[in-house]
């Protein structure tokens, strides 16, 4: 049985979802798309106890159970990846085609992105364009910037205007 639980975060409103299998959904929601039927499994508690050492930068790692049922092994390769980038740190669309054998695959490693169903724990927002911009977050480049800066402020902050 699919459960939920709604956090609020410095975005907005998450919802997560998931079951005794683990995390697999994790979401920015404008109002919570349905209620929860019955008690709260652990597991989307655990998700929300680190989601905000997360934010108040006090987890640099997820350890979190996360079901990818019904998901492309293809996608599930890339997310795998994903997980391995470590906090602070980014990566490029064509460096993680190459990391899963396949460096034709730059699109389709894009498209897997857009299609993580569980950001922020699977760190889809650590990936830049080959040339260091910033590229193609499903929550918006604001959103993505916040994250970096986040997780590594020296090197994402916004340079202050000087006049």
């Amino acid at each position: 049985m699919l459960h939920v639980i709604h956090y609020h975060c410095p975005f907005g409103l998450l919802e997560i979802k998931g079951s005794y299998l683990g995390i697999s959904s994790l979401k920015l929601v404008e109002e919570p798309t349905m209620k929860n039927q019955g008690p709260v499994p652990e597991i989307l508690m655990e998700a929300v106890h680190q989601l905000d050492e997360y934010f108040q930068q006090k987890r640099q790692e997820f350890d979190l159970k996360l079901d990818w049922a019904g998901k492309s092994e293809f996608n599930i390769s890339v997310w795998k990846e994903l997980i391995k980038i470590p906090y602070g740190h980014t990566t490029s669309y064509s460096a993680l085609a190459h990391k899963i054998e396949n460096p034709k695959a730059v699109r389709a490693v894009g498209l897997a992105n857009r299609n993580n169903p569980i950001a922020i724990v699977v760190p889809c927002h650590r990936v830049l364009a080959k040339n260091g911009d910033l590229h193609g977050y499903f929550y918006g480049l604001d959103i993505k910037r916040s994250l970096l800066e986040l997780e590594n402020p020296m090197s994402f902050a916004r340079q202050a205007s000087l006049f």
